[in-house]
């Protein structure tokens, strides 16, 4: 595997009516879900570490810390940035962002896991 620390990443999200809390059933206002919001910081770290694992491995998500400081209106584009600041073993942890044109929508933390893929989807079996 090619996985160290300074790994980045980023995914981007135009926020549009699907996006919003009211039609993820997160709440019943008309701005980015944080459920969403949470998925593209997750997107990001997925960016961060994409080509990195040796094949027949994968990361999975385990732990999202994120406070979402400010609301974002369908129309606008947020940018999720993810950063590879530390990893134990096989689990890493990534520092997250989000910002629209305004500024910083959201901060915090993502940790995902490196798995072995046949050997994760056993236990769903």
């Amino acid at each position: 595997m090619g996985l160290e620390t300074g790994l980045n990443g980023r995914a981007s999200l135009d926020v549009t009516d699907a996006d919003t809390a009211i039609a993820f059933g997160s709440g019943d206002v008309a701005v980015l879900a944080t459920p969403r919001l949470v998925a593209l910081c997750e997107q990001a770290t997925l960016k961060a570490v994409e080509g990195q694992c040796a094949e027949g491995y994968s990361t999975v998500g385990v732990r999202v810390q994120i406070e979402h400081i400010s609301p974002t209106a369908p129309g606008n584009r947020v940018v999720a940035d993810a950063y590879l600041e530390k990893i134990e073993g096989r689990r890493m942890i990534f520092s997250v962002s989000a910002r629209d044109d305004r500024g910083l929508v959201a901060a915090g933390k993502v940790t995902r896991v490196v798995v072995e893929v046949e050997r994760f989807m056993e236990k769903t079996r």
